[in-house]
């Protein structure tokens, strides 16, 4: 157990590094006790406000919360604007008939705004603020992280609003600092608001202008580069490829690989069979894939037939009478398929608590039965990273 704060070396990664043991002394990265501040270019610190400290001791770099409230009612905007816990925001809710609604990072529940309901006047009027809405019923605000999610009704009318704040944060990235030097994929699962999209944006602008990789962006609803034509300065120097359609992801995934001649390529959200199938292509051209996955647990992603190829896939052995009983097992047994797309996975449990598997071995133990070991990555009481190796895993089993 240790604070990993990353000084990279020189020394090449090693294509066998299990995340846990093998890699030689000498290429391993440099504990220290104290992590460097963050470098950012001069135009990064032009274009983003004062950085303010977090709660989880992460740098919020910029939120652009006056442009979400903008979109609001206006006695609702007034309330929030005084609200002691407006740097907490984490979305506003805006349904037909019923009183607004306030959520707050790390609170169950919310906080109503007012006494009055929502009327559908009001709905009309934040629309036009924001503009059309896309096939996947979301919309953006110009030059910010924000996004806003229409309910609607069986004839196509926006009978309720989900206003999430988008923030720039900085500090996620040095959880997995040290496995980006390795240049293989990275598959992050975690419950909605977790963090996921945020992680995604800060590794794009390490990736792109401290590892100076080629990076691009496969950005389905412009939620990691923001909406408009000019991606947000969060991304760093990554470029970001906009999907007209939701449905249409997978192919630009393939565009991006086969135009643009990236090393890495970062999607968000991977959720179908096509997109599942386009990640293994890209992979296996050589390019480094970071992304999210509907998930919470390893299990949940194995037992996914939709899904289980970002893992190796699973199919059904039958053994012979010599072999089941040289393995003590049953003549029928589940097997990994293929090498998984991607060889590190990631739960990330809490903002500040993540455990990583090596993907290989932890579904070979899974399906036979077994828990494996992991990795826990989380931050101490002075917020510094520590890294906890050879954890039995204490997720489900399959």
């Amino acid at each position: 157990m240790g604070v990993l704060s990353v000084h990279p070396r020189p020394c090449p990664p090693n294509p066998h590094f299990s995340g846990f043991d093998f890699t030689p002394s000498s290429c391993r990265p440099r504990l220290a006790l104290f992590s460097p501040s963050p470098r950012r270019s001069p135009l990064q610190i032009r274009r983003f406000s004062s950085p303010e400290a977090t709660d989880d001791g992460f740098v919020v770099v910029e939120d652009d919360l006056h442009t979400l409230l903008e979109v609001l009612p206006r006695d609702l905007r007034e309330n929030l604007q005084s609200e002691p816990r407006r740097d907490q925001l984490l979305e506003v809710i805006l349904d037909l008939g019923r009183r607004p609604e306030a959520r707050f990072l790390g609170e169950s529940g919310g906080q109503y705004l007012r006494d009055k309901e929502i009327s559908l006047e009001e709905l009309e009027e934040a629309q036009k603020s924001l503009g059309e809405f896309g096939g996947d019923n979301r919309a953006g605000i110009e030059g910010t992280l924000h996004r806003i999610s229409a309910i609607r009704s069986r004839k196509g009318l926006v009978v309720g609003l989900t206003c999430r704040v988008g923030r720039a944060v900085s500090g996620h990235v040095d959880m997995v600092r040290d496995l980006l030097e390795y240049r293989e994929s990275i598959l992050f699962l975690g419950r909605p608001g977790v963090g996921k999209t945020t992680v995604m944006r800060e590794i794009a602008r390490v990736l792109a202008d401290e590892l100076h990789k080629r990076v691009v962006i496969v950005d389905t609803s412009n939620e990691i580069g923001g909406d408009g034509d000019i991606p947000h300065a969060a991304i760093g120097g990554a470029r970001r490829m906009q999907v007209p359609e939701p449905s249409m992801q997978h192919r630009v995934m393939i565009e991006a690989v086969e135009n643009h001649m990236p090393e890495v390529v970062i999607v968000d959200e991977i959720g179908t069979e096509a997109e599942a199938l386009a990640c293994r292509s890209i992979a296996e051209r050589g390019v480094m894939l970071i992304g999210t996955a509907h998930g919470d647990r390893l299990a949940n992603i194995i037992k996914n037939p939709t899904l289980s190829d970002l893992v190796g896939g699973v199919e059904t052995v039958t053994l012979g009478d010599d072999e089941a009983r040289a393995r003590r097992s049953q003549k029928s047994i589940l097997e990994r398929k293929a090498p998984p797309t991607f060889p590190f996975l990631i739960e990330m449990r809490e903002r500040n608590y993540w455990v990583t598997h090596r993907t290989e071995r932890s579904v070979d133990m899974l399906l036979i039965g077994k828990k494996p070991l992991v990795e826990i990555r989380k931050r101490d009481d002075q917020f510094k990273v520590v890294v906890e190796r050879w954890k039995t895993y204490d997720g489900d089993g399959i």
